[in-house]
């Protein structure tokens, strides 16, 4: 019987270009806490591939001090994979000890040591009765994708190590807040838009633990995490079951905010919220809005002579295809900011289906007069397929997505702003998007990106 065009776009087992890394990828995770290094034990190249796909083909973000090259690997060969690795684990955990400068180490796991039955919680708990700054992690790759690994060892390293060495477990801090938001290296500008998220908290006149990337205090930062008033988790999902597990364990609420902020209206909503939230720092918050806002419509006025006048070149109507937390955080801003019509809507992330259907809800309300449908695809092709159907007009779309999106954005005869896994067209330092200050760079980088192409 002849294939039809539907049968053409069912979901197979296989994914094709593929949008994150597997559940041994959360070694980034530890790699961007200041202080932290991951011991691996997993077999030849499985390090190298997710730092490879994550940290250097996703922005050249590098490895920098525990990352990369740097992160020590038992290898695993096949006399481990017949007799066990235990002992191989044993023998690189006393070496990298040796060896590694760090104030916690985090050992991971990949998929050989879990099926053969490699235990590596004993061989780790002989280092901890040592008093060892050391967590066990499972992160075998069937276990999920690197945002669940990323669960996993924030989970390991509050309930084995800050559980241990917190010097003070039930003082909560007045304006202390703990921040769960976008996955390091995952999301390609996890480190400017860290900062920005760090700068606007404390303008409204917050203490932040940020966590991870380079406004973080490191190891010593997490030891705080129990003493501050609440958790915020910043984005559709990521960070929820984190924030549940230390309300359970330390008695500390929670306040969830999917919309990652990008632009004045959606800042200055969200700080109001934490404030409202919290029935603190009201005062602060709106001098530190009105402050902030006079800067950036300072900058913004200039900006709308541009967008005035160069209208035959602008497109008007856009897709965006990347993870939950940036999609939903540039449709508000594309929405909202700049007037542009959503075609096609993509999350690519995997996300839980317990979360899907309040993901869908946001979109249904992204202005007062504007609602979009968002489809949860994994798999390139499919991504493809999709953007291909969107209704974009007479001019041409701009796409906001990844680099495999560059092929079907020239077919469009589109614009690309490549602003997920994997960015590959793009250097990465410190850049953001988020914030106020990261606003008027991603309005920069898509109408530069709109009006050289005619170039």
């Amino acid at each position: 019987m002849p294939k039809t065009k539907k049968d053409k776009c069912k979901q197979t087992n296989s994914i094709n270009q593929v949008r994150y890394g597997c559940a041994l990828g959360a070694l980034h995770s530890v790699t961007a806490i200041p202080g932290a290094m991951p011991i691996t034990h997993c077999g030849p190249g499985c390090v190298d591939k997710q730092y490879m796909s994550l940290a250097f083909y996703n922005g050249y973000q590098g490895g920098g001090y525990a990352g990369g090259a740097v992160t020590p690997s038992s290898n695993l060969q096949e006399k481990d994979v017949v007799f066990g690795g235990a002992k191989h684990l044993d023998q690189l955990i006393a070496a990298s000890l040796k060896i590694m400068e760090a104030d916690l180490f985090v050992v991971l796991n990949g998929c050989i040591p879990e099926i053969v039955g490699d235990d590596i919680g004993a061989v780790v708990a002989r280092y901890q009765k040592k008093g060892i700054p050391i967590v066990s992690a499972e992160t075998g790759g069937f276990k999920g994708n690197n945002f669940t690994g990323h669960e996993i060892v924030t989970e390991a390293i509050i309930e084995q190590y800050v559980d241990k060495f917190a010097p003070d477990k039930t003082t909560k801090k007045k304006g202390l807040i703990n921040v769960w938001a976008e996955l390091p290296f995952q999301n390609t500008f996890w480190r400017g838009d860290l900062a920005e998220l760090k700068r606007i908290l404390e303008g409204a006149g917050w203490q932040v633990n940020i966590l991870f990337g380079y406004g973080s205090a490191g190891v010593k930062e997490w030891l705080t995490i129990p003493n501050a008033e609440f958790n915020l988790v910043v984005g559709p999902w990521l960070g929820l079951k984190t924030a549940k597990l230390l309300e359970r364990k330390y008695k500390q609420p929670y306040l969830h905010l999917p919309i990652l902020p990008i632009g004045a209206k959606q800042v200055g909503g969200f700080l109001r919220s934490i404030a409202a939230f919290a029935k603190e720092n009201e005062v602060k918050t709106e001098a530190f809005i009105k402050r902030e806002e006079k800067e950036y419509y300072y900058y913004l006025e200039y900006f709308t002579d541009f967008y005035a006048e160069y209208w035959w070149g602008l497109p008007a109507s856009y897709a965006v295809a990347s993870d939950a937390t940036y999609n939903l955080a540039l449709n508000k801003f594309l929405v909202n900011q700049l007037g542009l019509i959503p075609a096609k809507q993509i999350i690519t992330d995997n996300t839980p289906e317990k979360y899907r259907e309040a993901i869908r809800e946001e979109y249904k309300q992204l202005a007062d007069d504007v609602s979009a449908e968002v489809d949860f695809i994994e798999d390139g092709y499919l991504v493809t397929q999709a953007i291909k159907q969107g209704e974009y007009g007479h001019k041409p779309p701009i796409i906001f997505g990844t680099t495999w999106e560059r092929d079907i954005t020239k077919e469009l005869n589109g614009h690309i702003v490549e602003v997920s896994y994997p960015v590959s067209y793009d250097v990465v330092i410190n850049k953001t998007y988020i914030g106020y200050r990261g606003a008027l760079t991603l309005l920069e980088k898509i109408f530069t990106t709109a009006i050289s192409k005619s170039a």
